[in-house]
């Protein structure tokens, strides 16, 4: 195939905007079915299409930008419509912020909201590594989102008063990584992969969902969470230091 074939199969493909546009049917899909379905306040539905506004203005954001875009093609990716689903999820999820009641009322039905996208993340990846659609956006999108929930799911826990103002730091974590790196350049390396980082990960989303669980005991659901957060330190302890160890001009 020519150069000129090439760029312009790279100019192809199915716009994404009109992916977002999908991801925001879906997010008002969903948030109006569970209105309907549990009669929960309208705020519901209207919280949970402006989050998910804001969020697909950074994902378009993001890929226009180019500079963690796919080099090859335009075209947004089956894998990146997975965690888009993910992304959906969470804005309904977030969505019940404008109205907090029903994080004590309806905790099961959110902690199902909550597995769903938890379940579906790994599919992502699996899949763009078996359509060789792997990409910098891609793993960039997936994370943000798995960082975005568990900071949602740790707002939640505290509005349905299942833990005390501790258990943000297990959501806001990683965002004061992010913070302390733009004061501390080598914070910002890249890291090794590590299954462990990504099973705490994984798990302090389980916990939080399951914290929303009403019926599950709440001194039960704190020591999780107490525990979740110890893991949590540790793994960004370990991060850190070995960035620290690796850092350009340092001495392992």
């Amino acid at each position: 195939m020519s150069s000129n074939t090439s760029h312009n199969t790279s100019q192809s493909g199915w716009p994404v905007a009109l992916d977002l546009l999908a991801g925001l049917a879906a997010a008002l899909a969903i948030a109006l079915a569970l209105h309907a379905g549990l009669a929960t306040p309208l705020a519901w539905v209207t919280g949970s299409v402006a989050a998910y506004l804001a969020l697909a203005a950074l994902v378009y954001r993001y890929w226009t930008a180019g500079r963690i875009r796919i080099a090859r093609r335009s075209d947004f990716g089956w894998a990146n419509r997975v965690t888009l689903v993910r992304a959906v999820l969470v804005a309904v999820l977030a969505g019940v912020f404008v109205a907090p009641e029903i994080v004590e009322r309806h905790g099961v039905v959110l902690a199902s909201l909550a597995l769903a996208a938890i379940a579906l993340d790994g599919l992502d990846g699996w899949l763009a590594r078996m359509v060789d659609d792997a990409s910098r956006f891609g793993a960039r999108f997936d994370m943000e989102i798995d960082a975005l929930l568990i900071l949602v799911l740790s707002i939640a826990v505290l509005l349905a008063d299942r833990a005390g103002p501790w258990v943000l730091v297990i959501g806001g974590m990683r965002y004061v990584f992010v913070l302390a790196g733009k004061m501390l350049p080598w914070l910002q390396g890249d890291l090794p992969p590590s299954t462990w980082r990504k099973g705490v990960c994984v798990a302090q989303g389980i916990v939080l969902a399951v914290a929303l669980v009403p019926w599950f005991p709440a001194v039960l659901a704190q020591s999780t969470l107490a525990l979740s957060l110890a893991a949590l330190m540790h793994s960004f302890g370990r991060d850190t230091l070995w960035l620290w160890r690796h850092r350009a001009g340092g001495h392992r």
